[in-house]
């Protein structure tokens, strides 16, 4: 079982080749899907039928009645642009399933690592305001330059951050 990290822990910087090994992957991928993907407006995804997991148990039934009963496809149904497609949807759910938990981890990681440093800039702009309100040489150019982050901000939570 992999060991949990948490926010106080001090997390291993992800490499630089490590980063641009995975961006290349990706172009990877893209290159190798592009003959195969379409890319729709939102306007296109919104009218369009979406197959969840309710109706892909029906779609699943209906092709294979369909295969079954070839008395009851209708002439202008074409059975296999309906194969090709079922068996798309079906084969890119899997890789959508592998490339979602990637993301959220991704996702998971930059949430985890953008918050703790946040909070690390937080402390050294608190830090910078306190000294630029004793007059400490240099600290108000900084604080100045710094607190243009709140400017007309309301404060919700205390730290800064609405």
């Amino acid at each position: 079982m992999e060991k949990e990290k948490s926010e106080e822990q001090v997390l291993e910087a992800v490499p630089a080749n490590i980063i641009e090994a995975v961006r290349q992957r990706f172009v990877e991928i893209k290159t190798l899907l592009k003959p195969y993907v379409v890319a729709l407006t939102p306007e296109q995804r919104r009218k369009m039928l979406k197959m969840g997991d309710k109706s892909d148990v029906f779609v699943d039934k209906a092709y294979r009645f369909a295969v079954e009963n070839p008395a009851f496809v209708p002439a202008f149904l074409n059975m296999t642009n309906f194969n090709l497609n079922l068996t798309d949807a079906r084969n890119l759910r899997t890789i959508h399933n592998d490339a979602l938990q990637v993301y959220e981890e991704i996702d998971d990681t930059i949430l985890s690592t953008g918050s703790v440093a946040f909070e690390a800039a937080l402390t050294f702009y608190n830090f910078v305001k306190l000294a630029a309100e004793r007059d400490v040489p240099d600290a108000k150019a900084i604080y100045e330059e710094l607190k243009k982050r709140f400017s007309g901000h309301k404060h919700k939570n205390g730290d800064g951050e609405e």
